[in-house]
C-alpha cells in the first residue's frame, strides 16, 4: 500500500521527530518509591507514577464507558481530520474496534505493571509494521482520542482526568514505537503462496504455505495472516509443523465468522493464491527439558500441539512418554484424526486420547461405544478439564495448553489444583489467540 506523504503528513512526522529530541534533552524525575513507575525509560513521561493514573481513570471510568461509544466517535474525528489514515484499516471495522475496546481494558487494568505493558506493547509495535503505520500516526490518534474523551465525558470531564489518559497513551506509544524500530532488521511481513489446502469437513481446512523469503519461528508460534481477499484485516494461526527443510508452513484453519478471515481462507482460497503473513509470535515453545509432556488441545489448537510433537520427535530423548488430549464436540470434529494416527504409529511414546464433548465451540458429550481406528485410545466422552483430571498423575510433567480461553482456563485450573507446579503449563496468554 502507498501513502502519499501530504503535508499534514510531514507536520506530523516533523511533530514526532521534535518530541523524540525533547524527550532526549528532557531527565525525567526518579519513580516514587511506594509505587511503581510508568514506562521507565520509554517514553516523554518516564517515571510517573502509574499506580496513581490507573485509579484516577477508573474511579471515573463510567464517564466513558461503555468503550463502543468512544470508539466510535474517536475514529470518526480521525478520518474526517486524516481521510487517508482510512486507507489503513478494513472495510469493516468492528473487529478493530474490539480490538482497541481490549487494549484499553488492559492498559487501565495493568499501569501499575509496567515491565509486563512494555514487552506486550513493544512486540505490538513490531506487529503494526505490517499495516503501514508511521509514528506519526499514533499523534493523529493521540489527538482524536482526546477530542472523543472531552466528547464522551462532557462538562464531568477534567484536565487532570485528560492528563492521566494522555499519559497512559503516550506510554503505550513509545513503548509501540520503540518495538517498530527495534524490530527494523526483520520484515514488516512475508510473502507466501498457498501450495496445499485440504477439506478436513464443512468447516475446517488444512493448509500449506511456503513463503518467498525464509519464516524463522519456533514450533509452537503463530503468525497473523492476511488474505488479498480482505485486505488490511489479520488474524492469527498457528503453525501447525515444527520447521521443515522444504519451508512449506502448516496451517489449520476453522471458518467462524461470515465474511471474516477464516472464511475467506476455507472457503475461497485455493492453491496458487497468494497470502502475506505477520513475524513468528508467541512463547508457547518446548522447553529444553527431559520431562514427560502432557499437551491438550481444543478444536483447532491442535495446531501449535503437533508441531511442538514433531519437534520432541525431532529431539528424540529416550524414555520420555507423551500424552495428547484433543477436545472435539463430535468424531466429525476430529479432523486430522489421520495425522494423528500415523504419528502414534510411527512414535509409540505418544498416546492420543480424543475426548467427545469438550471442543471449541462448547460442550455437547456424546456417548460412544465402537473403537476409533488405529492405535489411539477410545474416546471419553467428557468435558476435557475434567477428561485429563481423571486421566492420571500428571504432577511431574510439563503441559501445554492450547484452544479456546475458556477451555485453557479450565484445564489449567485443574491441573493446578491437581499439584502440577503453575510455571510448568504453558499457553499463550487467555485471548491472544483470536481467530475470524
Amino acid at each position: 500500500m502507498k501513502i502519499t506523504r501530504t503535508g499534514e503528513y510531514d507536520r506530523l512526522l516533523a511533530r514526532h521527530h521534535a518530541m523524540r529530541l525533547r524527550r532526549q534533552i528532557l531527565s525525567p524525575t526518579g519513580p516514587s518509591p511506594e509505587r511503581p513507575a510508568l514506562g521507565a525509560g520509554t517514553g516523554p513521561y518516564d517515571g510517573h507514577d502509574g499506580y496513581a493514573d490507573q485509579q484516577l481513570i477508573r474511579a471515573q471510568l463510567d464517564l466513558v464507558t461503555p468503550f463502543d461509544g468512544l470508539i466510535e466517535h474517536l475514529y470518526a474525528v480521525m478520518f474526517q481530520r486524516r481521510p487517508y489514515l482510512r486507507t489503513l484499516f478494513p472495510e469493516s471495522m468492528e473487529f478493530q474496534q474490539d480490538h482497541l475496546a481490549r487494549m484499553f481494558r488492559y492498559l487501565i487494568d495493568n499501569l501499575h505493571r509496567p515491565d509486563h505493558v512494555l514487552a506486550v506493547l513493544r512486540q505490538l509495535g513490531g506487529d503494526h509494521r505490517k499495516l503501514g503505520v508511521w509514528p506519526a500516526h499514533y499523534h493523529a490518534f493521540e489527538e482524536a482520542l482526546g477530542v472523543a474523551l472531552r466528547g464522551r465525558a462532557g462538562a464531568a470531564w477534567t484536565a487532570e482526568l485528560e492528563q492521566a489518559w494522555l499519559r497512559m497513551l503516550r506510554f503505550a506509544v513509545g513503548a509501540m514505537v520503540d518495538g517498530a524500530e527495534s524490530a527494523i532488521t526483520e520484515p514488516p511481513y512475508w510473502r507466501g503462496q498457498v501450495v496445499r489446502h485440504e477439506r478436513r469437513g464443512p468447516d475446517v481446512a488444512v493448509l500449506g504455505v511456503r513463503t518467498g523469503e525464509p519464516y524463522r519461528y519456533r514450533a509452537g508460534q503463530y503468525a497473523t495472516i492476511e488474505s488479498p481477499l480482505l485486505p488490511h484485516t489479520w488474524r492469527q494461526y498457528s503453525m501447525a509443523c515444527a520447521p521443515r527443510p522444504d519451508g512449506v508452513l502448516e496451517f489449520h484453519v476453522r471458518r467462524t465468522a461470515a465474511g471474516g478471515v477464516s472464511e475467506a481462507l476455507v472457503e475461497r482460497t485455493r492453491v496458487g493464491d497468494a497470502v502475506r503473513l505477520g513475524p513468528p509470535r508467541g512463547t508457547m515453545t518446548a522447553a529444553d527439558s527431559a520431562r514427560d509432556v502432557l499437551l491438550v488441545a481444543g478444536g483447532t489448537g491442535l495446531a501449535p500441539l503437533k508441531a511442538i510433537l514433531g519437534e520432541l520427535a525431532d529431539r528424540g530423548v529416550p524414555g520420555r512418554r507423551v500424552h495428547l488430549f484433543v477436545g472435539a464436540r463430535s468424531r466429525g470434529d476430529l479432523y486430522d484424526w489421520e495425522a494423528l494416527e500415523r504419528l502414534c504409529g510411527r512414535h509409540p511414546w505418544l498416546e492420543a486420547v480424543p475426548v467427545l464433548g469438550g471442543g471449541s465451540r462448547g460442550p455437547r458429550p456424546e456417548a460412544t461405544s465402537a473403537p476409533l481406528p488405529g492405535p489411539l485410545s477410545d474416546p471419553l466422552a467428557d468435558p476435557l478439564a475434567e477428561a485429563v483430571g481423571r486421566g492420571g498423575d500428571w504432577s511431574e510433567r510439563i503441559a501445554y495448553v492450547s484452544g479456546p480461553p475458556g477451555m485453557v482456563g479450565s484445564v489449567r485450573a485443574r491441573l493446578l489444583t491437581s499439584g502440577m507446579p503453575a510455571d510448568r503449563i504453558r499457553h499463550d496468554p487467555l485471548g491472544s489467540a483470536a481467530r475470524g
